[in-house]
């Protein structure tokens, strides 16, 4: 916890600082927590909220009101959700950040969400693709027309993927246009269109003009409602690629989501370029990871989802570089490159869930818990943080766990077999022990036999 002076130091700079110190951590939003008796100052760092400071409950509403006027809301308005921006440079530090005020029962509370753009501006080579990824993704992008689909939860880092991808497009002979809300980040040579709803320019309203300002290709923010579906999707089949997050976990539900959203399977099938679905898993440290034995557990685990035996994997220790032994975070990939067999399946409205699921996932795709598993094996990151993270389907973890146990009892069985062999040959050797023993005592006595039968034949010579 850090602990700021606010009798001293002006409210002012104590923003700056927060500010300041949540951008040198690499954290990724601020929360300004109101609380019966102070305000709490929280920080996501790698995913994960921590306590910052406890603000005085007299200084609350002028820390507030001045996030507030920086971010350009209405500092008299306590009783509405707001929205606002910030962008500035902080003691060198360029910053761009979005403002959220939302009205509770104890005041009040604000995230301030810092966006970090050095990913989107390092190109598609950073974002953590594996090899074989990374060339479904190029293949996508080099289609002339068709609708490629970034997937994933919020703050999964899909912006961030699409804004890649922009980058890698954005070449001079093309005419790219995107409409956002908000928008995140500025691109030279872009028309970026930024959407307001209550003026009635809507994600909708914007399509239908951009498609008469000739583009290449199109850029939705998100796919909210089956309108922007349909719009985006009949625009990738006239001659447009369009580009496009929307809130789904993996391919198969994308596609679900689609076509719930009244989306027709014909115009589906013809325009799905490809799936891109992500999640963020914490990144070990470099500096203090260590190696461990995998546990039963993770040894079948691995064999059952990579085909391979794994007998050693990292796990987090702690050290000055990083947060109980993890620093940053990384993307894992399910990426769905869509074939010509797969339109045809698609298309056919027969085909039930269990059909698609195994089309989907035949073999081809590498789905998100192998991805994040293969980054397990290569150290990026820990068995437990995949769990964690990436759904595990129940029935797999149940044959998983009935496998282990099953070993275990083999194991136990063979043991008891090697216990009684033990024993055994120890009751065989004590009896050739035994029956040593006794060849020794009647040899013994025989020996003894003898020399008594000596002494009577020589005692009465003596005699």
């Amino acid at each position: 916890m850090v602990e700021y002076d606010f009798q001293r130091i002006p409210i002012v700079d104590i923003v700056n600082q927060i500010i300041l110190y949540a951008a040198q951590h690499n954290a990724s939003d601020i929360h300004l927590d109101p609380r019966e008796d102070c305000l709490v100052v929280r920080m996501r760092m790698d995913g994960e909220l921590q306590d910052h400071a406890v603000v005085p409950k007299e200084y609350e509403r002028n820390l507030v009101t001045r996030v507030k006027l920086i971010s350009n809301m209405n500092i008299t308005e306590t009783r509405l959700p707001q929205d606002g921006a910030i962008k500035g440079r902080i003691e060198g530090k360029d910053l761009d950040m979005r403002v959220s005020a939302l009205p509770t029962n104890e005041g009040e509370k604000v995230v301030i969400r810092i966006l970090d753009f050095t990913k989107s501006l390092s190109g598609m080579d950073s974002l953590g693709f594996s090899p074989k990824n990374y060339k479904l993704v190029e293949k996508m992008m080099a289609v002339p027309n068709g609708i490629i689909l970034v997937t994933g939860a919020t703050g999964s880092g899909k912006s961030t993927t699409t804004y890649s991808m922009l980058q890698a497009l954005n070449k001079q002979e093309t005419n790219i246009i995107t409409v956002e809300d908000p928008i995140e980040m500025n691109i030279e040579g872009i028309n970026q269109v930024q959407v307001n709803s209550e003026i009635g320019l809507t994600f909708a309203a914007v399509l239908r003009s951009i498609l008469r300002q000739d583009p290449n290709i199109i850029l939705i923010g998100e796919i909210r409602d089956s309108e922007t579906a349909q719009i985006a999707v009949r625009a990738s089949i006239t001659g447009h690629l369009v580009l496009s997050t929307i809130h789904t976990n993996d391919s198969l539900s994308t596609i679900e989501r689609l076509l719930d959203m009244d989306v027709e399977r014909y115009l589906l099938s013809s325009a799905l370029t490809g799936i891109i679905s992500q999640k963020l898993v914490r990144t070990l440290c470099p500096h203090c990871r260590k190696k461990r034995p995998v546990t039963p557990y993770e040894e079948h685990f691995f064999l059952k989802i990579l085909n391979k035996r794994i007998n050693e994997v990292y796990e987090p220790v702690g050290c000055e570089h990083c947060h109980r032994g993890f620093r940053g975070r990384m993307a894992v990939h399910e990426v769905l490159y869509i074939t010509d067999h797969l339109r045809d399946v698609l298309s056919d409205p027969s085909i039930d869930k269990e059909e698609l699921r195994k089309i989907v996932y035949d073999g081809s795709t590498t789905t998100l818990l192998q991805d994040a598993l293969e980054k397990v094996v290569e150290g990026y990151t820990t068995f437990n943080e995949v769990v964690r993270v990436v759904e595990v389907d129940a029935d797999l973890e149940k044959s998983i766990v009935n496998e282990v146990a099953e070993d275990e009892e083999k194991l136990q069985a063979k043991y008891e077999q090697d216990e009684l062999a033990r024993q055994k040959a120890l009751f065989d050797s004590l009896e050739v022990i035994d029956a040593f023993e006794l060849e020794i005592i009647d040899a013994f006595t025989t020996e003894i036999e003898i020399i008594d039968m000596y002494d009577l034949v020589i005692s009465p010579i003596n005699g």
